[in-house]
């Protein structure tokens, strides 16, 4: 059983930000495989399925980024899953340039906060995550102000793109595992 965990922030004013690309993610999954998300538990939106022959529940929680941690928390208590094998974070990351991913098997939060929520729910850093690059925020501008503000329409026009390799990479991580998901993923 997998946990994909995209983070986002629930509700229409936050739906095409950058700091949404985690929700648009496994959106993304979901309408490939035919999943419907529905209002279930722990504060969270979940299409639960099977992908590449792996029993897996895509997350959006609707707790909004700050206390993402409480809705994965409660999530893997439902699931019983092991963060370290059976959980895949994925979210923004300012810190990458625009379109580039990087999958990861540990790691810190960063200056992320709903990582920094989830790593301090579940006590630790032990735990897959993919991070999709939005790139720097132009000039002076406030990095909360960036993460909330929509992608330009020239980056718009390439998300599909993005996304769509980002849901090719979630489906090797659970069909073929991590190492071979960060080996075909990570040099592009």
């Amino acid at each position: 059983m997998w946990l994909i965990v995209g983070l986002g922030n629930p509700g229409e004013r936050y739906a095409r930000t950058r700091h949404n690309i985690g929700f648009r993610s496994v959106e993304t999954l979901a309408e490939r495989h035919g999943l419907t998300f529905r209002n279930q538990r722990a504060k969270s939106e979940i299409a639960e399925g099977i992908i590449r022959g792996q029993r897996v529940a895509l997350v959006k929680p609707q707790t909004y980024m700050n206390l993402s941690g409480q809705a994965v928390a409660a999530l893997r208590q439902w699931y019983k899953i092991d963060p370290a094998r059976e959980l895949l974070v994925i979210y923004d990351d300012l810190d990458l340039p625009f379109a580039k991913l990087r999958l990861r098997e540990r790691g810190s939060a960063g200056t992320h906060n709903g990582m920094r929520s989830i790593v301090g729910q579940l006590g630790t850093t032990e735990f897959p995550r993919l991070r999709i690059g939005i790139g720097q925020p132009p000039g002076q501008m406030d990095a909360a102000d960036y993460v909330l503000s929509r992608f330009t329409p020239e980056e718009e026009a390439v998300l599909p793109e993005v996304l769509a390799r980002v849901a090719d990479a979630v489906e090797v991580v659970v069909s073929e595992g991590l190492t071979a998901a960060m080996n075909r993923y990570n040099p592009l």
